[in-house]
């Protein structure tokens, strides 16, 4: 190798290596953990969500033998002193309306899944968020207290808006 292809390379190099080192540093310290720690109340209500995993769907249900998705949610909020309406129509009037791009875990969601597409039916709570996937909690007729996400047809196309009563 001549010394001019010596110099060249080590200067494409030294720039390919300052490109990376100035990536790497903006995707690292632009990324905040997405882990929430135990003592954040958003952590209670998802997990007092989590607990009534499988828990299946009953109809004005509020607890363990059967609970619909108003229940689930008052009773998680409920854990960290937030008492809110038993009916998901008056929960979808609480705290701030939020854009789907500023969701966080511990956002409400609300949905319409009958025919009058712009009655609140249905709720969830946001329990991740990531690469703008959102995931949610809720209490599915079907399957009980199980996770889904927002991106799945059925749930993008029903969603309404999102409110969030935890900052």
């Amino acid at each position: 190798m001549s010394k001019q292809n010596t110099y060249l390379s080590q200067k494409y190099s030294k720039k390919l290596f300052a490109w990376f080192l100035l990536i790497s540093g903006l995707v690292f310290f632009s990324c905040k953990s997405s882990k929430l720690s135990k003592e954040d109340p958003v952590f209670t209500v998802i997990q007092t969500a989590k607990s009534y995993y499988g828990t299946p769907y009953k109809y004005g249900g509020t607890g363990r033998a059967g609970i619909d998705c108003s229940a689930l949610i008052f009773h998680s909020y409920y854990a960290v002193g937030i008492n809110l309406p038993r009916m998901s129509a008056d929960q979808a009037k609480e705290g701030k309306k939020v854009s789907v791009r500023d969701l966080k875990p511990g956002d409400m969601l609300f949905f319409a899944t009958s025919k009058r597409r712009n009655r609140v039916t249905h709720a969830g709570i946001v329990t991740e968020v990531k690469k703008g996937d959102i995931r949610f909690i809720h209490a599915s007729t079907s399957l009980g207290v199980t996770e889904d996400y927002l991106s799945n047809r059925y749930w993008d196309k029903a969603f309404l808006f999102a409110r969030r009563v935890l900052e």
